[in-house]
């Protein structure tokens, strides 16, 4: 690779940085091709490695790059398409939903939590988590959380714990009327339970969809579902529900 060095621009560097380095990621690497050193890097465009690495977390950001543990910085593939809808109600777990069920527990949730749920701090609050896989790779990690309240006849001996538990609560979801549901979206950096499920670097971006399903006028369970942000987009249309398929260009159906 030749040396290209940066002349004076109206911008900040690490933008026109970002630029030029996305130019380069499509001409000279393929997918999944690991980038050169920070260094290496830095020396053939001239810049100090505080801009560099402004440019190349831009770079991730914006879903062109991934850093993985123990490999480096490689060039990301197109980012999957998600498609969050409001036309088509239904509970998590009802027929034809693509999560899989991890694991259930029962514990205080966060106070964000509770209070999203009305809960009395004496309640017990179900947290269902769940994990979502896209042409092999993990994209999404969801915390279901769930109010006794909602499942009153749930029993504790046909299922104690573990992923069986975590599926007799949302079957136990599915006999209450859903009145509707309301979706929020919002960029986040990975914590490191996330990170560790998704393969990520703590910190790294995430987008988080908080939705409140809502039965006998209040909220029956809020969904956090943390998705990466590399390789996932997010498209709003009136599918219904969350649906990831392969692509740039297709459209989510």
């Amino acid at each position: 690779m030749g040396t290209t060095q940066l002349e004076s621009v109206p911008e900040p560097k690490y933008w026109h940085l970002k630029t030029v380095l996305s130019e380069a990621l499509d001409s000279e690497f393929s997918v999944g091709e690991i980038l050169p050193n920070e260094r290496d890097l830095a020396a053939r465009f001239g810049v100090a490695r505080a801009t560099l690495r402004q440019a190349l977390e831009q770079l991730e950001l914006e879903g062109r790059l991934q850093r993985r543990r123990g490999v480096g910085t490689t060039v990301a593939p197109p980012r999957v398409g998600v498609a969050v809808g409001t036309e088509q109600q239904a509970w998590p777990g009802a027929s034809g939903d693509v999560w899989q069920a991890v694991d259930c527990t029962s514990a205080a949730p966060p106070a964000a939590v509770a209070a999203a749920l009305e809960t009395g701090p004496e309640e017990t609050v179900y947290t269902v988590r769940r994990s979502r896989v896209s042409h092999g790779q993990p994209v999404a990690a969801e915390l279901l959380y769930v109010p006794a309240s909602s499942v009153p006849d749930l029993s504790a001996i046909d299922a104690p714990s573990g992923p069986a538990r975590a599926r007799a609560v949302l079957r136990e979801l599915q006999r209450l009327e859903l009145e509707g549901r309301e979706s929020a979206v919002e960029l986040g950096s990975a914590r490191a339970d996330d990170a560790r499920e998704l393969d990520r670097l703590p910190g790294a971006p995430v987008l988080v969809v908080t939705t409140r399903f809502l039965a006998g006028g209040r909220t029956a369970a809020l969904s956090v579902a943390t998705y990466r942000a590399d390789t996932c987009r997010l498209t709003f249309g009136d599918s219904g529900g969350v649906e990831i398929h392969q692509g740039p260009e297709r459209q989510a159906s």
